[in-house]
Parts: C-alpha cells; structure tokens; sequence
C-alpha cells in the first residue's frame, strides 16, 4: 500500500498582490505581512485544512497559489 501523497502550497511571488483573499479563506494557512507579502504558514497543510486552500486557490485574484506534490 503506497502512502498519501502529500501537497504543498506554492505561491508565484511575481502574481501575488498580497490582497489577503487566501487569508480570509484559510488563516491557519496564509498571513500577509506589513509590507504586503505572503507569508506560507502551512507549506503542507494536513488533510483537514484541503478544503480551505483549495478555496483560496480559487479566490485569488492574480492566480498566484497552486498545489504541487511534495516529491
């Protein structure tokens, strides 16, 4: 039996406008600095927290969040 594959949270730094949209979504997860950059709290959130950045992957404005494999 092969073990779940684990995802990671990877942000374009040249998209992302730090509009704090993933932050509102997924706090345990996103933060924006005082000077407006993303910060990656969770680089693998666990399973329960999917959901929630999956939402806000989709909410970005810039597209500038994605899931890769952690591999």
């Amino acid at each position: 039996m092969s073990a779940p594959s684990t995802l990671r949270v990877v942000v374009d730094r040249d998209l992302c406008e730090g509009n704090a949209r993933c932050v509102k979504v997924a706090p345990t997860v996103f933060r924006v600095d005082d000077e407006d950059r993303l910060e990656i709290l969770l680089e693998a959130p666990p399973p329960e927290l999917r959901d929630a950045v999956e939402q806000a992957i989709a909410v970005c404005p810039r597209q500038a969040l994605r899931l890769a494999d952690a591999t």
